[in-house]
């Protein structure tokens, strides 16, 4: 068996109505479309990816991400082109979005370029470019390192 990417990614947001306006203008910039909107739930689908939003348990309410606790670390969306992470960061930058790090090269792979992000619950978000296959390069056969 081989699987054929993500099909889907929930969270759960502290502010929905907050998290919902946010990711409204984000996951349609990235490509996404709306296929979900309820009172409880927000969901687009798009490059083989869904990403949805969810209300959170009443008792939960208010309560902030850490990302050192048990759980979800970081959701990273694929770019097509290096310049798509300039232009993710700039439209990021017009939505207010709390920048962690601005487009910057790294080493986890040869050519690795990302932006670095958090939603409004401060779950971080990534947005990467990484030329040929990503992870595991056919043309060189060589396996390259993940973000930790």
């Amino acid at each position: 068996m081989e699987i054929n990417g993500v099909a889907h990614t929930f969270i759960t947001a502290s502010d929905f109505e907050g998290s919902v306006a946010f990711y409204r203008q984000l996951l349609p910039f990235l490509g996404l479309r709306v296929v979900g909107d309820t009172p409880d739930m927000f969901y687009c689908v798009g490059g083989r990816t869904g990403f949805g939003i969810n209300r959170p348990a009443p008792e939960h309410a208010g309560a902030k991400f850490d990302q050192r606790r048990v759980g979800m670390h970081h959701h990273c969306f694929r770019a097509r082109e290096r310049g798509d992470i300039d232009e993710a960061f700039a439209f990021l930058t017009a939505i207010g979005a709390h920048i962690v790090h601005a487009p910057q090269d790294d080493a986890f792979a040869p050519g690795y370029y990302s932006v670095l992000f958090e939603d409004p619950d401060g779950i971080r978000l990534e947005i990467n470019h990484v030329p040929g296959r990503g992870l595991f390069d056919t043309t060189t056969g060589q396996l390259f390192g993940t973000r930790p």
